[in-house]
This record gives C-alpha cells, sequence and structure tokens, in this order.
C-alpha cells in the first residue's frame, strides 16, 4: 500500500538517530498534543478520550497542534493515541475516568478467572480492531506536508500487563507483583502474546506513514533488575529484533526505534544491547553518567530534563538545559532532545516554547 506523502523538509532527527553527525540537538516532546494545550480541549470538546483516538479526524488535529503552534520549534510529531488501545483490541474494556485517568472495570486476576485465557487465546486481527490508528497516521502524514517527521508508538509488554493486571495506575503494584512471584508462566506467556500483537500493530504503523516508532515501558522501574531480565528485557528484545524482519516481509524499509524504560536506569548497559537506535533517559539518571556507561556503542540517548522544570523560572530553565547540553555532549551527534517523561498538565505553553528556543540556541552554536 504505497501512499504519496509529500517529501521531508526536516529529516533532523532521523539523521541524529541513524548516528550521523548533525547541525543541532533535534528536540521533541513525550505527550507534545495534550492536554496543557487551550486548543487541545477546544479541538476535544466533549468527546470521551477514546472516542477522540478513534476518531482519525480529531486524532490528526491533535496530533498537529503543538507542531502549529511551536512552529520551526519541534523537529517530530508523534500520533494522538493511546498505549492501552492494545488491550481493548485483545478483548478487554478500557474506559478513560475524568480526573482519575484509565480504568479496566473487568481487570485479569488469576490465570484461573476465565478471562486470562479468553484474552491469551484471542486470535486479534490487528490490522481491523486498530485501523483507525493506521487512518489517523496516513491523514496526519498527508497534513503535516513533510515539515517534520511522524513518530508511532506503542506500550511495552510490561508495562501493558500492569495495566491488565492492576485495572488502573497504581502506586503499590500488588496485582503486578503478584503475578509474576505467583504466576510467572502464565505472566509470561501473556507478555509474550502482547509483543506479538506490538511488532504487527508498530509494523502496521510504519505501513500507514510512521517514520519513527518509540516503545514506552513507562512502569519498567517497578521491577527489580533481576525481574527486570525476566519480565521486561527479554519482551522489548523481541520487538526490536522482529519488527524489522516484519516490515523486510512487508517490503517496508525499517525505521529508527526509540525504547523507554522509565526508572530502569540500573538496567541501561544491558538496554543499551536490545537492538534499539534511541534509548531514551528519564530525569533520574546524570546525562554524563550515561554517556559514560554507553561508551563507545552507536546508541543515541533522548532526555531527559525533569517535566517539572517547566514550572520553574526561565532563569531554571536555561540551567537545566544548560547542563542537559554539556551532558550530552553538545549536541552534535548521539542527542535527541526530550524531556525525561511526559509534559505533565498545567504546564504554560510559552514556558516549554522557551524550553525549545533555549534547545535550538545551546545546540547549534
Amino acid at each position: 500500500m504505497a501512499h504519496d506523502f509529500e517529501p521531508l523538509a526536516n529529516d533532523l532527527i532521523l539523521r541524529t538517530a541513524r548516528g550521523e553527525d548533525v547541525e543541532r540537538a533535534p528536540v521533541w516532546i513525550m505527550r507534545q498534543a495534550g492536554r496543557y494545550l487551550p486548543e487541545y480541549h477546544q479541538a476535544k470538546g466533549n468527546r470521551d478520550f477514546f472516542e477522540c483516538c478513534r476518531t482519525p479526524e480529531i486524532a490528526s488535529t491533535l496530533t498537529l497542534q503543538p507542531i502549529e503552534r511551536f512552529a520551526g520549534l519541534l523537529d517530530a510529531s508523534i500520533i494522538f493515541s493511546d498505549i492501552l488501545v492494545i488491550p481493548q483490541a485483545m478483548g478487554m474494556v478500557v474506559e478513560m475516568v475524568d480526573k482519575k485517568g484509565p480504568h479496566f472495570p473487568d481487570p485479569l486476576k488469576s490465570p484461573d478467572d476465565g478471562q486470562y485465557s479468553k484474552v491469551l487465546n484471542k486470535d486479534v486481527d490487528v490490522a481491523a480492531e486498530l485501523d483507525y490508528v493506521y487512518k489517523a497516521i496516513t491523514l496526519t502524514r498527508k497534513k503535516l506536508r513533510g515539515r517534520v517527521p511522524l513518530i508511532g508508538f506503542c506500550g511495552a509488554p510490561w508495562t501493558l500487563f500492569c495495566y491488565m493486571v492492576e485495572g488502573g495506575g497504581t502506586k503499590l503494584f500488588i496485582e503486578s507483583k503478584k503475578w509474576i512471584y505467583r504466576y510467572p508462566e502464565e505472566a509470561k506467556a501473556l507478555l509474550q502474546k502482547i509483543s506479538e500483537i506490538c511488532v504487527e500493530y508498530l509494523a502496521l504503523q510504519v505501513q500507514a506513514g510512521a517514520q519513527m516508532i518509540q516503545v514506552f515501558d513507562s512502569w519498567a522501574g517497578e521491577l527489580s533488575p533481576s525481574t527486570f531480565k525476566i519480565f521486561s528485557e527479554p519482551y522489548l528484545a523481541y520487538i526490536a529484533e522482529h519488527l524489522p524482519k516484519k516490515l523486510a516481509e512487508m517490503g517496508l524499509e525499517r525505521v529508527p526505534m526509540i525504547v523507554f524504560p522509565k526508572g530502569a536506569n540500573y538496567a541501561l548497559d544491558s538496554v543499551c544491547n536490545l537492538g534499539y537506535d534511541v534509548v531514551g533517559l528519564d530525569w533520574q539518571i546524570d546525562p554524563a553518567e550515561a554517556v559514560k556507561i554507553r561508551g563507545n556503542r552507536r546508541i543515541v540517548f533522548q532526555g531527559n530534563a525533569d517535566p517539572g522544570v517547566l514550572y520553574g523560572s526561565r532563569e531554571a530553565i536555561s540551567e537545566t538545559v544548560k547542563d542537559m547540553v554539556e551532558g550530552f555532549g553538545g549536541g552534535k551527534k548521539g542527542w535527541v532532545a526530550n524531556l525525561g517523561h511526559g509534559i505533565t498538565p498545567l504546564v504554560n505553553p510559552d514556558d516549554l516554547k522557551f524550553y525549545l528556543e533555549e534547545i535550538k540556541r545551546l545546540t547549534s552554536r
């Protein structure tokens, strides 16, 4: 399925992800399309969050809002969607509860609860179930008119698994821990199933027009170093190994792949060997320390300012950017600027604009 997209005017992030020398550090922001923007609320109206994800025209409009507001300051767009569309495709009900977040009315309680075997054995038609995402990607690529590349994404198997057994966000991860310590083999079977769906889902996003992909392991930090090696790392590695193969089977070129295992800085050395081009870092690791761990491997880092700095003064923002630029080696190679996690609500968009301007100023020198 060939698309007739306009040529790319800004491929800075793609060149950086390939390890090339560049003129400055590219920058984009996790959750750059979202509720901190006044125009997001206008476009969303009274629609449910998942209704916005499932309506290509709305998802596309929301994706483009930061590109238009911060014209010339962002080097990538990321499709407006949610990591939990995969559990939905697997047959689970997920609702977005206002001011509370995602909620699974009927989470997976144990391997014997009846739903587990249904979810595990369901033959998921990834093309049909998530068709609205691919339509939104294709529409967005057309509307971007080559201004910047478009990133597709999915949640990592471990993070999706946590949501599916916890029933929503949690501070204690009681159910997730029960599963890995009581039912490890059943947990691994489900993680493998999710991994296979992720590969197909990401490949279909690339076919629809995504030019890079990111795998978000938002809850990687809830695992210990030893359990990370069992319940997260093998499944991240599976995606990195099998996505390029799947793309080749479909007659598509490999795209740069980003992995973001938030909170798992203890595993940074081994994460650099998983097969991804770019490794996202949270704000709890010093850039210079990360660079030391990377050594001479051709891995590009992404991140990693504390998102909370955007509530601070302009001086604090400048200082944070300066430290980051120095720590990552100046911005001419091996670094995609971002935050260390998604932008948080109530940030003033003008403060984000200043952050983006400072990255451009300090890495263009």
